[in-house]
């Protein structure tokens, strides 16, 4: 009992030399799982290997799933994601997974990256200063969120919670999303992927259907990154982000 052929082709490619032990003490459970992510699924994506493991990484940060994602950054690294691209998908989860959460993910890429010889600290991207910080990240959500969407969120806020505001513009825009390392579109569909790996965030997950397509991210793409995330975060979570997919981009036939 094992993989198909080209299942095992794709498992060999992301994972040389690597022997599950669930393959010993659960071999009929690894031949339809393997078949059905490795395989299947595989032949619904246009994407490119180096993305899908990216928005992978991000969707297993935000399930906790510490020990999956250690050997699918591994994975990343043999197909061409740099240790910059991986840190900073790490740095990203942390205003929208959280850092309690993101912590030990941190140390499990730090760890792996000097087990393959990289030196750390890796360079710096960061593009704003505690000075520009607030300015540039505002101007980042608004263009994420629209004239139109930015209005509406500055006069309906409560004056108790603007303080949420401020940092929402300094700190997760400013602080993380206008980092280098990764372009616009790339990070958000790591948003897009995290949001829809958690759970309960559908609002957040419609608004970031949204802020994809104002940086040229298709209804297409979206749908591409869900299908790769299915096997790893189940039906219901899949089905949440194809509603929230479909309520702001719907579907048309022509």
């Amino acid at each position: 009992m094992a993989p198909n052929a080209r299942a095992q082709k794709v498992h060999d490619d992301l994972f040389p030399g690597y022997v599950s032990t669930l393959a010993v003490t659960d071999p009929e459970l690894i031949e339809f799982f393997d078949n059905f992510a490795f395989d299947e699924v595989l032949r619904e994506s246009s994407l490119d290997v180096r993305t899908r493991l990216m928005v992978q990484l991000a969707s297993m940060i935000a399930s906790q799933a510490l020990r999956e994602y250690r050997v699918m950054a591994g994975a990343a690294l043999i197909a061409g994601v740099t240790p910059v691209e991986i840190k900073e998908i790490v740095y990203q989860a942390v205003p929208y997974v959280g850092m309690a959460k993101v912590y030990d993910f941190l140390h499990a890429t730090n760890e792996l990256l000097q087990e393959r010889g990289v030196q750390l600290p890796l360079p710096a991207q960061a593009t704003t200063t505690p000075e520009t910080r607030a300015e540039k990240g505002l101007a980042l959500q608004t263009q994420l969120v629209g004239e139109e969407g930015m209005q509406k969120r500055l006069t309906s806020t409560p004056a108790d919670q603007r303080h949420i505001d401020r940092f929402l513009a300094a700190n997760c825009f400013g602080d993380h999303v206008s980092r280098g390392g990764i372009d616009l579109p790339t990070r958000e569909l790591l948003t897009f992927s995290m949001l829809i790996s958690l759970g309960g965030c559908e609002p957040q997950a419609k608004g970031h259907v949204a802020a994809n397509l104002r940086v040229g991210n298709t209804r297409a793409a979206l749908i591409d990154v869900v299908t790769q995330l299915l096997p790893f975060i189940g039906y219901p979570r899949t089905l949440n982000a194809l509603r929230a997919i479909d309520e702001i981009v719907p579907f048309t036939s022509a």
